[in-house]
């Protein structure tokens, strides 16, 4: 491993000290994330976990957590989540976030209201002063009438461009829908803007995600930060 998967493996492993045995536990996206996926598989060979059943948050995770031997269940199955672990592509002073840079953002926030508890783990680049610094909100979008759907938020002062895959073709999500990634600038008020983005037919979900985080773990080149809501940086 070089020195950001071994700061990404810390990371994740500091988290999982919130997992117990018997745990329905969210298994997050995103390349901090996964590594909660590879260690509770770790835990579950030599013992030190035992009884846990995971909820993937995306197609990608299930094949990975299947590829481990990771049982797995539904929200059907079982409604409540004890914790979430999970990714961000950008976390501000609040613990608020924006996620979907993978484009998993619709399931994270399902599983991730489902939990009693939600970490997030990041490395030290996504801390950022004001969200939409860094990184644009990726918008999931049905197909039918994206194109309004677009006018609409370019009407809310975004830039907001189809996402494509390397290939050229159209980015669908699981559930096959179209993401629009919209560059707002900064966000000085994203309780507002996520009212917006929600009220409007079409839009089927958005990557911001705001007051859900309970924990903010970052992996830093001086070592693991353990962060609540309502603590500073």
């Amino acid at each position: 491993m070089n020195n950001v998967d071994t700061l990404k493996r810390a990371a994740a492993e500091r988290a999982l000290e919130a997992v117990s045995s018997g745990m329905i536990v969210g298994l997050g996206s995103g390349s901090t994330a996964i590594w909660v996926t590879r260690l509770i598989a770790e835990r579950l060979q030599d013992g030190r976990l035992t009884n846990i059943l995971g909820i993937p948050c995306s197609s990608m995770i299930e094949a990975e957590a299947r590829r481990l031997s990771v049982p797995l269940t539904t929200l059907e199955e079982h409604p409540h989540v004890d914790i979430t672990i999970d990714g961000a592509d950008e976390v501000d002073p609040q613990l608020d976030l924006i996620k979907g840079g993978g484009g998993a953002l619709m399931r994270e926030k399902i599983v991730a209201q489902a939990s009693a508890y939600e970490i997030i783990v990041v490395d030290h680049s996504k801390l950022s002063p004001i969200l939409g610094t860094k990184w644009h909100v990726p918008v999931e979008v049905i197909p039918f009438g994206y194109g309004s759907q677009q006018h609409y938020l370019e009407e809310l002062g975004a830039r907001a461009v189809v996402r494509h895959r390397a290939d050229g073709t159209v980015f669908h999500t699981d559930q096959g829908n179209i993401i629009l990634d919209c560059a707002f600038g900064v966000i000085n008020d994203p309780v507002s803007l996520a009212k917006k983005l929600k009220r409007r037919t079409g839009i089927a979900e958005h990557g911001l995600f705001i007051g859900i985080a309970n924990e903010l773990i970052v992996a830093d080149t001086d070592g693991i930060r353990q962060i609540k809501r309502g603590q500073p940086f």
